[in-house]
């Protein structure tokens, strides 16, 4: 035993602290070295957290990369000179609708974080058209093309009045004209996407009116009077708390229910074209919707999320060529429209009940669905296409020249970095101008002066 190890063993039996190993340590102020590594599991625990860190933050950053490299390319749209005073400039309509298994929210925050950044840069006017539930979308876009078509094929017929047409009617009275360039769609996911087509087709092949309603079966009531339950006299009135409850139930406004289709898919050889029908439609862009739930998909859902760079980057080449008004034909190839394969990839990740038909539950619920027409599963049932409507169709593409000329846009550091690397450069850089600054001295006026 040498004399180190025989004075430490003298401090353990004292019940002092052993002796730092280092004196210089001690000096300087700073803690005594660990004498062994931490174990293999704490080293196996830190490296893991260190490598799945460093992906998100790699991730991000090269997200917000890509994002504001096309923002960047589109910022030359927005200082592009406007039209006449009298006229409106390009508006976009962007569809939204809530992904099966889930609600409107998602949608918006897709559309917040990977599509609104490039829109807003190109300095374009856009509207929405949301939907919380299957058909929304649909009955939109039908609605839409009823109104246009009601305009030009019964001039004379009064058409009941939209907060849309209010805002139309005002601004021909004001003498606006409308934008007469290519304005655009954009259909964001799967889902909105057949709804979108289906809405093209009941509203250019379906009628301009309503189909009739089914009449309900009649029920019979095969309960005799002897079993109908007895009158109770004192519980005949309610009482006056759930009246009022009542009442503010009914005062409330309720959303207004949905339109049913005018037509279905089997209809669509059997009708002409209208005769106003234009030869081309209004351009359009599907942006991907990767969303998928359930606790077992954790891990897609994880490489999922740990590139996310490559979803920003797709997004912001279609949103910019939205931007960019450059569209072309949709194409047709093995006896199959290009419509019917965009995003169809996104199915698989939609729930199983997306697949499964709704059976009523109770006794009432099964009346009430056989008075009611059946509602239409678009979700669930292939796109079917008219080759009328598909060959008037056109999609957004971007040009070779401005793809190249993204490429080439080369996005500063201090952009894309995040809060931790930030506050290290300003506090190098506020150091530095520290070090380079002259030191102030009195303010003694010049000394060779006389």
């Amino acid at each position: 035993m040498d004399e180190q190890q025989k004075a430490e063993k003298t401090r353990a039996g004292a019940g002092l602290p052993p002796k730092p190993r280092n004196p210089a340590l001690k000096m300087l102020g700073l803690p005594a070295l660990p004498k062994k590594l931490p174990s293999r599991n704490w080293m196996i625990f830190w490296a893991i957290t260190g490598a799945f860190t460093t992906a998100i933050v790699y991730d991000k950053r090269e997200k917000n990369r890509a994002t504001a490299k096309w923002r960047r390319a589109v910022e030359p749209l927005s200082r592009e000179l406007i039209g006449p005073a009298n006229a409106l400039p390009r508006k976009l309509t962007v569809y939204l609708e809530a992904p099966p298994g889930d609600g409107l929210r998602v949608a918006q925050d897709h559309f917040i974080e990977y599509v609104k950044p490039v829109l807003s840069a190109s300095g374009l006017d856009w509207e929405f058209v949301q939907g919380r539930q299957q058909g929304d979308v649909r009955a939109a876009v039908a609605e839409k093309i009823r109104r246009s078509r009601m305009a030009d094929e019964r001039p004379g017929e009064e058409i009941p009045k939209t907060d849309d047409s209010i805002v139309e009617d005002m601004r021909k009275k004001m003498g606006l004209r409308e934008y007469e360039g290519v304005k655009g769609d954009i259909v964001i996911g799967r889902h909105a996407w057949k709804e979108y087509m289906r809405g093209l087709h009941e509203g250019w092949l379906g009628p301009l009116d309503a189909p009739p309603l089914p009449e309900p079966e009649p029920t019979v009531d095969t309960k005799p009077d002897s079993e109908a339950p007895p009158a109770d006299d004192g519980a005949a009135e309610s009482k006056p708390e759930e009246k009022k409850e009542e009442q503010k139930k009914e005062d409330k406004p309720s959303r207004p229910p949905q339109p049913r289709p005018h037509n279905t898919t089997d209809d669509y050889d059997s009708v002409s074209l209208p005769v106003h029908m234009p030869s081309e439609f209004s351009p359009s862009a599907t942006i991907p919707f990767p969303h998928r739930l359930g606790f077992t998909q954790t891990f897609v859902r994880l490489g999922r999320f740990l590139n996310r760079r490559k979803l920003a980057d797709d997004i912001g080449q279609q949103v910019a060529a939205v931007c960019f008004a450059a569209a072309r034909d949709y194409r047709e190839a093995d006896g199959q429209y290009e419509q019917q394969l965009l995003l169809e990839q996104e199915e698989r990740d939609w729930p199983k009940s997306t697949w499964k038909e709704e059976e009523p539950a109770t006794e009432e619920d099964k009346k009430k669905v056989a008075s009611e027409p059946k509602k239409e599963r678009i979700w669930a049932s292939p796109m079917v296409i008219d080759a009328r409507i598909a060959q008037r169709m056109r999609r957004f593409e971007i040009q070779p020249q401005d793809e190249e000329r993204a490429a080439k846009i080369i996005v500063p550091e201090e952009e894309v970095e995040g809060w931790i690397k930030g506050s290290l450069r300003s506090l190098w850089r506020w150091g530095a101008r520290s070090w380079d600054e002259k030191p102030k001295g009195p303010n003694v006026g010049n000394l060779d002066d006389d």
